[in-house]
């Protein structure tokens, strides 16, 4: 049955720093990667809705969850995006 999914992307705001992304960094160019110029780590949050449901409020609805539960918004900035299983990127 077909389903809808919702990835939430989250990543530190530009302003704060990310220690994770600097450990990769650092890591890369030990390993011979000299070109990278800076490395955020982030996370995709995957969300499933039944394909019956109402696409209409469903961004106000992921907005919702996101300012709830899912996103920090003082520390982390978040896109997101809806795709059905059988359809490209809406």
């Amino acid at each position: 049955m077909q389903k809808i999914k919702v990835r939430v992307y989250v990543n530190l705001r530009e302003s704060i720093l990310d220690p994770q992304g600097k450990a990769v960094e650092k890591g890369l160019r030990k390993l011979g990667f000299d070109d990278v110029e800076g490395v955020r780590i982030g996370k995709m949050i995957e969300l499933i809705f039944p394909a019956e449901t109402d696409m209409n409020s469903l961004g106000e609805k992921v907005k919702r969850m996101c300012g709830m539960l899912l996103v920090n918004e003082v520390m982390e900035d978040y896109r997101f995006e809806i795709v059905r299983e059988d359809e490209a990127v809406i």
